[in-house]
């Protein structure tokens, strides 16, 4: 397995130097750069963040093997695909970095955050702005906008801890959850894609945990991190069109081939639903399987507890477990060289 050095880094740095590194090179502007990449030989891999041992490990989707580790500041927690790259929140070091796939390594550091959580990009469709990401800072209450190019563009003050977060298929809407036990969502208007504003709050039927807009661009699944509950919403309406059973809270939510993979980790599954919140599937995985992913025919589930990554078929029947790291908090699916 390959350590792939960052130059200029320094062990055991403090957040004033985990500094900003230079941009390099330009952004590939292609609709959909996975199936680009694909058509020209690429390689399904996941990244997966080693959150106790300051790395990300790449796993080839194909094989379930550990082909390279990716060396990154401390405790790299999500992971989010931007295009033909990945965005990492390093929590609690205030940082957030920017890792290329040719080569793997490091491609920006940023630090100008409290508490960086999670991310979402612009759909691949809206190629005025094809390098814009979102990323929640929920110590500062913010919704912070940025590009590849490692410069912020714009920050959306939300009236709570904003952790969670999702932008619909057309990028008009985005939503947050206030909160690891939210009682109020933040809905964005992102109609100006540079700078979103704060529309609306929604009060959800329990304390939420994450939101995740559907593909069809409609429905909006939102989780909870109390209750064995998930509440599916109409993105026009304030109020759940239909609350279905869940297994233990917090639960996430990933959509693929027309399906939702909705992961507990406190309980070990993942549970397979139709559109309409039909359950057709239950599927066992390793305890503490939280956050959920899918790509290239694949559903990935990294364990926060085991240091495992799951990898489910289309249909959310387990194919391969692997053990990567003494902890796996979070994954995304990318396309390697």
């Amino acid at each position: 397995m390959d350590l792939v050095p960052t130059p200029g880094r320094t062990e055991g740095m403090d957040r004033r130097r985990f500094l900003a590194a230079s941009a390099a090179g330009s952004l590939a502007l292609a609709s959909d750069p996975l199936a680009f990449a694909a058509r020209l030989g690429g390689t399904p891999i996941a990244f997966v963040t080693a959150d106790l041992e300051s790395h990300v490990v790449v796993l080839d989707l194909s094989s379930a093997k550990t082909i390279a580790r990716i060396r990154t500041g401390p405790g790299p927690r999500s992971i989010e695909t931007v295009l033909d790259m990945a965005v990492v929140a390093h929590t609690e070091y205030g940082a957030v970095s920017v890792l290329r796939v040719s080569p793997y390594g490091v491609r920006a550091e940023l630090d100008d955050f409290e508490a960086p959580r999670y991310t979402c990009s612009r759909p691949l469709s809206s190629l005025s702005v094809p390098a814009l990401a979102y990323i929640t800072d929920s110590a500062r209450e913010e919704v912070v906008t940025f590009d590849l190019g490692s410069k912020i563009l714009q920050r959306t003050r939300v009236p709570g801890p904003a952790r969670h977060i999702s932008i619909s298929p057309d990028g008009r809407t985005i939503w947050t959850a206030l909160g690891t036990k939210a009682d109020l969502i933040a809905v964005l208007d992102a109609r100006r894609p540079y700078e979103p504003r704060l529309d609306r709050t929604i009060r959800p039927p329990f304390l939420a945990h994450d939101v995740v807009f559907a593909p069809d661009g409609v429905h909006t699944w939102v989780t909870s991190g109390t209750e064995r509950d998930l509440a599916l919403y109409d993105r026009r309406s304030r109020r759940p069109i239909r609350i279905l059973q869940a297994d233990a809270p917090p639960q996430h939510v990933t959509f693929a081939n027309g399906l939702a993979f909705v992961a507990s980790g406190d309980d070990g599954t993942v549970r397979v639903h139709r559109p309409d919140g039909a359950l057709i599937r239950t599927s066992r995985v390793p305890g503490g399987s939280y956050n959920v992913t899918f790509g290239w025919r694949r559903a990935v589930t990294p364990s926060l507890a085991q240091g495992t990554v799951a990898l489910l078929d289309a249909r959310g029947r387990v194919r391969a477990t692997r053990s990567v790291a003494r902890a796996a908090h979070d994954a995304c699916v990318l396309v390697g060289p």
